[in-house]
């Protein structure tokens, strides 16, 4: 099948293309996040009026989804609020199957009319569409579900808490960090919740409240003899969590490497903006680091980012079969590989898994988006491929019968299609500690934090940076090191994975603003990692300016 006859097979087409100018959010009070907003009954009958009309005018499968997005940012520099944003999002969006072809269209006029109105222009450009179609759209079964919810089990709203609470932290956040020797520093809070209703012609009718936050900062140093500046930003990771994740506790804390404390599913911003100003200090005066091979120690708030670039992105279906390309690319883990039933992607200890249940999770949901309840599934199993992530048209291509439930929209206004579940790489089966991992390195790095970094047009070849790194010599931390980077393509890199520590050390990394398609979308996604070791990686400098 030729790209062009999949983009008219699976995708809207004309449809996509007509989407209303209307489907941003506006500004609101931030006290309008306390209203509850229509009711499940009342949601229920829109989406009914939608089905109904959908079918009449000509739908074999129709499902609606009414949606509701609050979003809320603060954000500050040193002593001063420099931004405050309240939004919220609320319409519906209809897409259907009519003479085998998909259509959608979306509303923010929420009434019986204005949803009967929006389920004719889908069905319309659905038939519209069909006249270039080759072959008809097809549904992995899903049984219909009948009324379901789901909330995100949070502890606290973060929507409930006085934005002047925020803005006190943050100001705490900056002015501890300058205390202890920061120039300049920058902190966010970013807040999002999702009211979500599903229903759809196979019988299910679904109401999902998913909640999920971000604090993070960026710290930096300058050197006023050289005029050189240094930063580093918040080791924090963004989470499927409530205010909570900002109360700190001792219990999700993880003693590290150099008086290094990092964290689990409670954050210190105030106590990492202090660590992190003396880092960004001490970069001034580390080594610059020779370029040659390394053994690798990656920290999971480090390595969850490889994960998500080499392997989370290369094995969603669409890109794998070349009908996506952009942000980054197509795969080269192509069909033929995953058939042949023994493709090397990694080591005999590489397991990845992909899902959308584990707890605190920036992905895990209780259905997706064409309600298929969350699952996990293998992606790579004792280092072989074994899967991929799909949708309910995408699994019949790979002789499945039963979508993974990767399905997502990030608004009312957009069309739900193919997005990363929680790609995780599964703890070590042996106990082994960070320390004790270390101990083994002759010759190595310690890295930790988000860098800078690339990768190629099939998520092969890549090279990446990282926030703080230390050199390792004969089993012991030696000191930091500074201009590094690693480079490597995706099959050596998880070939070379020689150990990963237990369970005691498996900790979220996450992405609030993944990007993909085009209109393009955002999503936010977790993965999940103990701290592993890669052997024998090849490590550039960075500043050309320096010599080793």
């Amino acid at each position: 099948m030729k790209r062009k006859d999949f983009l008219q097979m699976t995708t809207m087409g004309l449809g996509a293309l007509m989407l209303p100018d209307y489907l941003f959010s506006k500004p609101v009070d931030a006290a309008r996040f306390l209203d509850s907003g229509i009711d499940t009954k009342a949601k229920k009958e829109l989406a009914d009026a939608a089905l109904a009309r959908a079918k009449k005018s000509g739908a074999t499968y129709a499902d609606v989804r009414i949606g509701r997005y609050l979003t809320q940012s603060v954000t500050t520099r040193e002593a001063k609020v420099q931004n405050i944003a309240n939004n919220e999002s609320f319409g519906v969006g209809i897409r259907v199957i009519a003479n085998g072809t998909w259509g959608f269209a979306a509303t923010n006029e929420v009434t019986k009319e204005g949803v009967q109105k929006c389920a004719d222009r889908a069905v319309l450009l659905a038939k519209a569409n069909a006249r270039l179609q080759k072959e008809p759209v097809k549904l992995a079964p899903q049984k219909g579900l009948g009324e379901r919810s789901w909330k995100t089990p949070i502890e606290i709203n973060a929507f409930k808490i006085p934005v002047k609470e925020k803005v006190d932290l943050l100001m705490k956040v900056n002015s501890e960090a300058l205390k202890a020797g920061a120039n300049f520093i920058n902190s966010a809070l970013f807040f999002a919740n999702e009211q979500k209703y599903f229903a759809s012609t196979d019988g299910s009718y679904i109401d999902q409240d998913i909640h999920r936050l971000w604090p993070t900062f960026t710290v930096t140093v300058v050197d006023k003899q050289t005029g050189k500046f240094k930063t580093r930003d918040a080791l924090s990771a963004p989470m499927g969590m409530g205010y909570e994740y900002l109360t700190p506790k001792a219990s999700e804390k993880i003693a590290g490497p150099q008086g290094l404390v990092l964290y689990r599913y409670a954050y210190d911003m105030v106590e990492d903006a202090v660590q992190a100003a003396r880092q960004a200090k001490e970069k001034h005066t580390a080594k610059s680091v020779k370029p040659g091979e390394y053994d690798l120690v990656l920290d999971p708030n480090h390595l969850g980012l490889t994960i998500h670039e080499s392997v989370g992105h290369p094995l969603e279906l669409d890109r794998v079969l070349g009908y996506e390309a952009n942000y980054a690319g197509t795969s080269f883990c192509t069909l033929d590989k995953w058939k042949s039933g023994n493709f090397n992607f990694g080591s005999k200890i590489v397991n990845i898994v992909a899902d959308r249940k584990q707890p605190h999770f920036l992905n895990t949901v209780g259905y997706d988006d064409e309600g298929v309840p969350a699952k996990e599934w293998d992606l790579i199993k004792d280092g072989i491929l074994v899967n991929y992530q799909a949708t309910r048209d995408q699994v019949q291509l790979l002789g499945q019968t039963e979508s993974h439930g990767c399905s997502y929209a990030d608004n009312w206004g957009s069309v739900q299609f193919q997005r990363m579940p929680n790609v995780s790489l599964r703890p070590g089966r042996e106990q082994l500690s960070v320390e004790d991992m270390i101990k083994g390195v002759e010759k190595g790095i310690y890295i930790l934090g988000r860098g800078s970094y690339s990768i190629d047009q099939q998520r092969y070849n890549f090279q990446f940076g990282g926030q703080v790194f230390y050199e390792i010599e004969n089993g012991k931390i030696t000191g930091m090191l500074d201009d590094v980077a690693y480079q490597s393509n995706t099959q050596h890199f998880w070939n070379q994975c020689v150990q990963i520590c237990d369970e005691k050390d498996y900790r979220c990394f996450g992405t609030f603003f993944d990007g993909k398609g085009q209109p393009g979308q955002v999503s936010a996604v977790s993965h999940g990692c103990s701290t592993s070791r890669f052997a024998k990686i090849n490590v550039l400098n960075t500043n050309s300016s320096k010599t080793a």
